[in-house]
This record gives C-alpha cells, structure tokens and sequence, in this order.
C-alpha cells in the first residue's frame, strides 16, 4: 500500500499535522484511542495552551529553534480553532487555557479536522520496522494481527517520548531517527515530582504558595508534599531545569517582608507564640514540622533581632537536595530528544533525509507546566503539515 505521507503517532502532534498535510495522509497508533495524552492531560479538561506562550517558556539545546513554528501557528490561531468547535474554555491561572467540559472535546476536533481533510486513522497497529529504499520510505506494521507494508514519499515522527510508558510511551522515534543519520540529545524525565525517601511523608496531602528555584531559574506556585517527596507545580516546573545531586532552594514565604510582620508583631502582638503567628502564613502542619529542625518555641516578644532574621532565612532559603525524581512513570513530558541540529525549523524536515519530518515532543523542544508542550504539539505539527501540503 502507498500513501503520500505516513504519520506515526496518534497524540497532538501526529493528528494535527495530518489535518493540515493535504490528501492521502495515514496515521497510524498502537493504541486502541488516538491522543490519549489529551484525554488525561489537565485533569480531563485538557490545557490545549496558554495566552502568554512565547519561547522564553521553552527548554533546548537551542532555545532558538521553536520561534519559528511557534510564530506561524500561535495560541491565539489554535483558540480560533477551538471556537470554530464551540468548546467552552475558562483561563485556570497564570495564562493556562482548559475546556468547560471534557478534553475529548479536542480529541474529537482533531479527528473532525484530519476527516476533512481526507486523513485515514489506523489504530492497535504496531510499527515494526522503518526503512528508506528507491527514494521513498517503507514501514513495517501488524493490524489485526497482519503484517502490512506501506510506502510513502513522506515520513513524519510524531510518537513522542518515554513519558508515562503505562500508556505505550516508547523512544522509538529516537530509535528512527538515528538510524536515518540524527543525533540524540540526552533525555530525561521533566515536569516530573521530586523524591526525599520518605521525609515529608507526615506532610503527605499538605500544599502551601512557595517559590522553588535553583542556579539556574525559579517558579513561584503551589507546593505539595507527598509519600515520595515534592510535587505540585512549583516542583514540576524546576524538575526541568534540576540535575541529579544538585540541591533547590524554597521560600516559603514568598512576596512577604516576614521580618518587618515578625517585628511588628513584637510591638503588638507580643504574647502571642511563634508558632501561632506562623500559622497564619503557612498550614499548621507544615508549622508542627519545621519546629523540629528551627526553633520555634516561645512567644514573639522573645525574639531579637538576629533570631528573626535567623528564622526567616531557615523560611526564606531552605535548601533540599532530592534524592531522585518519579522517572518517566510520572514525568508528564520528555526533555531532549531529536536534536535540532538536524531538523529545519521552518518545516521540520529533517536536514540529512528529504521527506522526513519530526515534530512534538519527539524533539528537543520541551515547554513549561501550564498548556506550552500542547502549543508546540500544534505548532510543530502544522509546520510539517503546511510543508507537506504546500
């Protein structure tokens, strides 16, 4: 069998570049559902993007690399999409986009657009080997049981990456492009929760405001403590830029002068015990933790000077050093990848092998917490697609 182009991948990327890649395109998946990581994605209600994507919110070896793609097919193009549809949508917080109702309400646009633009969709298909051969390349797949052969002129890798392998996750785009001449970025897991063995198990369920960084960027959101150690979206969003060994700092009390609040409360609140003044800027039971390792005992009236300053440090900088994170089990997204080195950034055809395309989270392109990979899944895929089409 012969199509023009073949798309590997079901997710956001694969189904959107073949609602844009012109006629006689087929999407083929090894799951029984196309885009699978739209459905779970944002409790169900899927972050398809947000209002304030640019490139700054974007991890790769070449942070350059996405502002093409991401400037031809912006937020504002994909919501113009979503309203030809009637999906309902509400802005959550900082900028992150999510469907009133369910997110196979995008599951359900896509296929809607790739049925207009002729695509055909093959599902519980297995990819058992890729070759290139007179000019055209020839896949290898099981269906039903059945070993099948399609040709086609062109090739796009939209299978993503190792995240969440209970749902199929694979490297075999890596594996592809390799073969085809591409290097490989390391990969790791990210937007993934960090563990401490079970220190902040009696915390587990607690979440307070905290801004988390490192030597290298910081994030202020929500915090959660859990069996394993730190989530939340703070936490997800430094995962990214955090390196084994290396050590977080978190302020619990950000955007507060807590040393003028704690002074004041001398003057005149100055019976009242530390613990409970704490309490009323942090929960309760994260208060009854900390006072193991700081002291927090008597009342504000007590403090000097130093000793405030010395506590709102231990509140301010309290630095951690994870032992690990949850891995690609839980990692919501892959950094690296593909390297960009080899793909052009107007298309996403590959440099060395005319006709084959990487797009999504395949490649080194990963974006923050928040609807960001989503808009590179369009983006990167409408690049392919209207290059195909063109």
């Amino acid at each position: 069998m012969h199509v023009t182009t073949l798309i590997l991948g079901a997710g956001a990327a694969g189904m959107m570049a073949a609602a844009f890649a012109g006629p006689d395109v087929l999407v083929v998946d090894h799951a029984k559902n196309p885009g699978e990581k739209i459905r779970i994605s944002g409790g169900g209600r899927c972050n398809f993007t947000n209002m304030y994507c640019d490139s700054n919110a974007f991890l790769s070896e070449n942070p350059h690399f996405c502002k093409s793609a991401l400037a031809r097919y912006t937020q504002w193009d994909f919501l113009d999409l979503v309203g030809q549809y009637d999906i309902a949508w509400h802005e959550k917080t900082l900028g992150q986009l999510f469907c009133d109702g369910k997110s196979t309400q995008i599951v359900d646009m896509l296929l809607k657009e790739m049925e207009k633009s002729g695509a055909q969709l093959w599902l519980r298909t297995q990819i058992k080997d890729v070759r290139h051969a007179g000019g055209r390349f020839v896949t290898s797949l099981e269906r039903d049981g059945k070993p099948i052969e399609i040709t086609s002129k062109n090739l796009i890798l939209a299978t993503g990456g190792k995240s969440i392998p209970k749902m199929g996750a694979t490297g075999i785009a890596y594996d592809i492009a390799r073969q085809f001449g591409h290097a490989i970025t390391e990969t790791r897991p990210a937007l993934v929760p960090l563990t401490f063995g079970d220190r902040f198990a009696p915390l587990a369920g607690v979440s307070t405001n905290a801004l988390v960084s490192n030597n290298k960027t910081s994030f202020e959101e929500a915090l959660l403590f859990t069996h394993r150690g730190l989530s939340g979206p703070a936490i997800l969003q430094i995962s990214s830029y955090w390196h084994e060994g290396e050590e977080i700092t978190v302020n619990l009390l950000p955007g507060r002068d807590f040393p003028e609040i704690l002074k004041a409360c001398r003057q005149t609140e100055g019976r009242r015990a530390v613990t409970t003044e704490l309490a009323t800027h942090l929960p309760a039971r994260l208060v009854e933790f900390l006072g193991q390792d700081i002291d927090l005992k008597g009342n504000i009236a007590d403090l000097s000077d130093a000793r405030i300053d010395a506590l709102c440090d231990s509140l301010t900088a309290w630095r951690l050093k994870p032992t690990g994170s949850e891995g690609y089990r839980t990692a919501e997204v892959t950094l690296g990848g593909v390297s960009t080195e080899g793909v052009d950034s107007k298309s996403m055809m590959s440099k060395h092998l005319p006709g084959l395309y990487v797009i999504g989270e395949a490649i080194d392109v990963t974006g923050w917490l928040g609807g960001y990979n989503f808009q590179w899944a369009w983006a990167s895929g409408v690049a392919a697609g209207r290059h195909i089409a063109a």
